[in-house]
């Protein structure tokens, strides 16, 4: 079902905004006991709180200021933090008077004293409510026993839905030009109304989807900071990046340009927006992903075109610290090579006096002075021979790699049975040898290539981003990353693509 917020007021004021001294919003509660309410307003994805009334008289609020009010949506808010209604408010409306005489909750008894036209948008909100409230009540006065009811309920669904589409048209019409036009239009989808037939006689979904994402932004100014504070804009613009862009990092990294491009450099909205990408696409769990946030760091933030974004200045010299980091190790690059030692020569590196060393400068000192003999020992990641190298970086001690290596041992030797050229090329994180050489030959592991950052040599847990364990990649035969931070149980489907890519070559 659409839906809007509980009571939205618009109001236009016949006073100019220059002979206002202020804003005066003064709101009468029948019923309302309230001591203390707040005016709010919303902004991106949250909500702040503007003025504080702290003086109620019999359920009169009165909030009174110097300043203006900024185009946007307000709400009145309880002192239990509920809201009762919203409103909107423009350049030229200022000075507002609202009076619920049916209560607090009822938004058929909403009314504005001194607004003309906000009888037309009172009757488009009471509409709204009528419609969701009828079919809340169909819904429940009927019995879902089989599947034919199901879609009876749907149908009917479809039916209101279509009617409050058809009265939203209307409404937005005639309200073109005005911010309660803007916001509406945030809120309304654009859809293909007269859909084409495909080659196999059914509607073309393809000609949807495209009239959809081309219109999608249809008359949205990204350049008026007023655009965003309403609960709608933040809504969409996730949605768009969630489900109507293609969900590949390379489109989206192009629709995060588009969108950027939108925007007023320097503005509210282009901060909070860039702000937005930057750490969803930071933080995505959808694997290749933070190619976008490279991206975005990039072209934004070491242009200097991110300046202001932060409070702190140090934040950003972060974020493009991350990037850096993740540049080398993104899908599609060639892995970093790895300098390591094999687990079978612990001992010898442990009588060279590693294990003993204590600081980075005593470190530093045996390794020149067995460099010559290190060189030797030293098995480079890029020295690997195989169609598919899983690179796995794991700790005997830690509880996750416990399940996971096991899965993985099982795995391997069922790619093995099936005459895959596989090789897994284990790094232990830690220097506990003797561990180590425990675990490899309880479990049988002599087939991996295990090994260890026996000299210090290599910073394996920044170079790889190995924050935590245990963490996989898949390499082919060109030590090109293919996949990454995956689970044991995905590296099979990994595999069979790559087969297909190779078959393709």
């Amino acid at each position: 079902m659409n839906k809007f917020l509980l009571a939205i007021v618009f109001c236009f004021s016949t006073f100019y905004a220059t002979s206002q001294a202020g804003y005066e919003i003064t709101i009468n509660l029948k019923n309302c006991n309230d001591s203390i309410a707040y005016l709010t307003y919303y902004q991106f994805d949250k909500t702040y709180i503007k003025d504080t009334c702290t003086h109620v008289k019999n359920g009169k609020f009165i909030f009174k200021g110097k300043g203006k009010l900024e185009k946007g949506i307000y709400s009145l808010v309880s002192q239990q933090k509920s809201i009762y209604f919203d409103f909107f408010v423009d350049d030229a409306t200022q000075k507002l008077e609202l009076k619920n005489d049916l209560g607090v909750a009822n938004v058929h008894g909403l009314t504005a004293v001194n607004s003309p036209r906000e009888s037309e948008f009172l009757d488009y909100i009471k509409f709204i409510s009528k419609q969701n409230k009828e079919f809340v009540a169909y819904k429940n006065g009927i019995k879902l026993a089989t599947k034919k009811d199901t879609l009876h309920l749907n149908e009917k669904q479809k039916e209101f839905d279509k009617t409050i589409q058809e009265y939203e048209a209307v409404f937005l019409e005639k309200n073109k030009g005005s911010y309660i036009g803007d916001v509406l239009n945030l809120k309304m989808d654009k859809v293909l109304k007269d859909i084409p037939k495909a080659s196999n006689g059914r509607p073309d979904s393809l000609a949807v989807y495209k009239f959809y994402k081309k219109h999608y932004w249809d008359n949205v100014d990204f350049k008026e900071d007023a655009t965003m504070r309403n609960p709608f804009f933040f809504s969409k613009l996730k949605k768009y990046f969630e489900s109507v862009v293609v969900t590949h990092p390379d489109s989206v990294s192009v629709e995060v340009d588009k969108i950027m491009d939108k925007t007023k450099e320097g503005s509210l909205l282009y901060k909070l927006t860039l702000a937005h990408l930057t750490y969803t696409y930071e933080t995505s769990n959808i694997m290749g992903f933070d190619k976008v946030f490279v991206h975005i760091i990039d072209k934004y933030f070491k242009s200097g075109k991110a300046s202001g974004i932060y409070d702190d200045e140090s934040v950003v010299t972060k974020i493009i610290k991350r990037a850096d980091l993740l540049r080398p190790l993104l899908v599609g690059s060639i892995a970093p090579d790895l300098s390591m030692i094999k687990a079978k020569d612990y001992e010898v590196m442990k009588k060279m006096g590693f294990e003993s060393a204590k600081t980075s400068d005593e470190v530093t000192k045996v390794f020149y002075a067995n460099a010559n003999e290190i060189n030797k020992l030293f098995y480079h990641l890029h020295s690997v021979s195989a169609d598919f190298i899983i690179l796995v970086f794991w700790d005997v001690d830690c509880g996750h790699c416990q399940k996971e290596i096991p899965k993985l041992i099982d795995l391997y030797n069922q790619l093995k049975k099936e005459n895959k050229d596989v090789k897994v090329f284990s790094v232990y994180t830690l220097h506990e040898g003797d561990k180590y050489l425990k675990y490899i030959d309880e479990k049988k592991l002599n087939d991996w290539i295990n090994v260890y950052d026996g000299a210090h040599y290599n910073n394996v847990i920044e170079k790889y981003d190995v924050y935590s364990t245990p963490v996989i990649y898949v390499l082919d035969k060109n030590k090109v990353i293919k996949a990454k931070r995956i689970g044991v149980e995905q590296i099979e489907n990994v595999i069979k693509e790559m087969e297909k890519e190779y078959k393709s070559k």
